[in-house]
């Protein structure tokens, strides 16, 4: 199946951080005063680049300088308060091992920081696993923009339709429809009703099989 390629989302996807991502920003934006309601961050936070998140609750452009050192005194309180706590979404070590048997090219491609990714590959062990590793700085253009994906499919030498992609994210699931590819939705932050329509649904790993891959990778018309 070297032809092939499965890519990994990493918030909601590998690891179901959102909660303590909600947590730093609560806690960030306290400190600064910043208004903010539960539904706002499922609306503007879940699946969002910093940049967008910063404008959209600090009602102002935020960008430079300031967005820098803004990021990174979130994105370090995250760090912080999910350090102890990374675990992977269940089943997710046990797919992938099956993946790299099957001979799939496996990537993981995320709008988070890279530092966020480091501290989940390490806690988790599987950077070893992925032949593409993208992060937030790797790409101008963020999801819903599908510059993300398309680069995963070329650093792991495939088509985008030869791959399938896991999002949990309206946002993620678009950036991967918009690269032509294959997508399952994973629904730890949405239910199937506010994601774009997707090939095929997941709550955790223990829901699919290499025989699904298999089957997404099937053109449609065969």
């Amino acid at each position: 199946m070297d032809n092939y390629a499965v890519i990994f989302d990493m918030d909601g996807v590998i690891a179901h951080t959102n909660p303590y991502h909600t947590e730093a920003f609560k806690q960030f934006f306290d400190k600064y005063r910043v208004p903010y309601t539960e539904q706002e961050f499922e609306d503007h936070m879940y699946g969002k680049h910093n940049s967008y998140i910063m404008n959209y609750f600090f009602k102002r452009v935020i960008e430079g300088d300031e967005f820098i050192r803004l990021e990174q005194e979130k994105e370090g309180l995250f760090r912080e308060i999910y350090k102890t706590q990374v675990k992977p979404i269940d089943g997710f070590l046990t797919f992938l091992a099956a993946l790299k048997a099957e001979g799939f090219r496996t990537g993981v491609a995320t709008s988070a920081p890279r530092a966020n990714l480091d501290l989940i590959m390490d806690g988790l062990g599987f950077e070893s696993q992925m032949e593409s590793i993208l992060a937030s700085e790797d790409v101008t253009a963020h999801k819903p923009d599908p510059e993300i994906y398309l680069k995963s499919a070329s650093n792991l030498g495939v088509s985008p339709a030869n791959c399938v992609i896991f999002e949990d994210s309206f946002s993620g699931v678009s950036a991967a429809i918009n690269a032509g590819a294959n997508v399952v939705g994973v629904l730890t932050s949405h239910t199937k009703e506010q994601l774009p329509p997707c090939r095929y649904y997941i709550s955790d790993y223990h829901d699919i099989s290499i025989d699904h891959i298999k089957q997404l990778l099937t053109p449609r018309h065969a």
